[in-house]
């Protein structure tokens, strides 16, 4: 261990995502396993800024791995975009005698830690979205999570579907990417699904599948809409008008972000919390801990922000294919 590392922040930021207190948990224990003091920043860079920072101990994340959310809170920093936002949080880590950063959350997160590693301070950062659409990382803490939460309430509404005999269209998160979208349209046998990637034929694609159902005896039906692509109440109208099968808007939400964090997600957090720790031990800076090829890895953050996620075109024709 380097002799000069004795005190570690650990920050997220940007949206909060199921497993990130099991992220946290992981690099806390395993400061105190370096002799090192994890230091909690709340509410991400703002809270860097503004020093509101505090010695964690193991007895701090005991039980949280099971909590959805962030116990150190997050926020959105437009003040941590300027010089002298920037100027003013490594000020802090000095006064505060940070050796190293561990930032989690998504790409924000990881340009505002290599911002701090090109002022010196030390920084890993890990990635943390329910989106699952940073271009590094296969894998993203909380998807599985978010995944599994709208699954369980699109189920629900299938039954009450069902028994109306109607349709249902649902807004899922991905104001950019239809990552979540496909993943749960897939899992829950959706009609229909649309995604900023794949612009649809309404007709084809849409209407002339529900009417094939219909016919075929199937009498409910789901659309699993990405949030980037909107326009659900437009299109549950247009159903409605071309199809005559009575139709209702779900929107999802914020509570795709909330629950319980899944095994998956609680193993893959902890195992990047754990790993984040480590490289900074050895000295390491400016990295993301990545899945990549079923492996954790620590790649450069610069690297890592020239890289670009591209859907699943075989997971979308799966979808697709199976869709009725």
């Amino acid at each position: 261990m380097a002799k000069e590392l004795r005190r570690i922040g650990i920050l997220t930021s940007g949206g909060d995502a199921p497993g990130m207190n099991a992220a946290i948990r992981a690099a806390v224990r395993n400061c105190l396993k370096h002799d090192v003091t994890p230091v909690g920043i709340r509410r991400g860079y703002n809270g860097l800024i503004h020093a509101d920072t505090y010695e964690m101990e193991a007895s701090d994340v005991s039980g949280i791995i099971s909590r959805g959310g962030t116990m150190l809170y997050t926020a959105r920093c437009e003040e941590f975009k300027t010089p002298e936002g920037v100027a003013q949080a490594v000020r802090t880590c000095r006064y505060c005698g940070l050796d190293g950063i561990i930032a989690i959350g998504g790409d924000g997160t990881f340009q505002g830690a290599s911002k701090l590693s090109a002022a010196g301070i030390n920084t890993i950062g890990i990635p943390g979205t329910i989106d699952n659409d940073i271009g590094c990382s296969h894998y993203t803490i909380g998807f599985d999570t978010a995944a599994n939460t709208a699954i369980e309430c699109i189920d629900k509404l299938s039954d009450t579907m069902q028994s109306h005999e109607r349709c249902s269209v649902v807004e899922v998160m991905g104001r950019a990417a239809g990552h979540l979208a496909v993943y749960v349209g897939c899992a829950v046998g959706a009609a229909a699904i649309l995604i900023p990637e794949h612009p649809v034929d309404f007709q084809k694609d849409i209407a002339e599948k529900i009417i094939q159902g219909r016919y075929q005896g199937k009498r409910h039906f789901i659309i699993v809409v990405a949030e980037g692509v909107g326009h659900c109440n437009e299109l549950a109208q247009r159903i409605k008008e071309e199809t005559g099968i009575e139709t209702r808007v779900s929107i999802l939400g914020h509570i795709q972000r909330g629950g319980s964090p899944t095994a998956r997600d609680r193993v893959m957090a902890s195992r990047m919390g754990h790993m984040a720790v480590e490289e900074l031990v050895k000295g390491k800076t400016n990295e993301v801990i990545v899945y990549l090829d079923s492996q954790l890895k620590a790649i450069p953050m610069e690297e890592a922000m020239k890289m670009h996620k591209k859907l699943d075109p075989y997971m979308y024709q799966v979808a697709y294919d199976i869709s009725l």
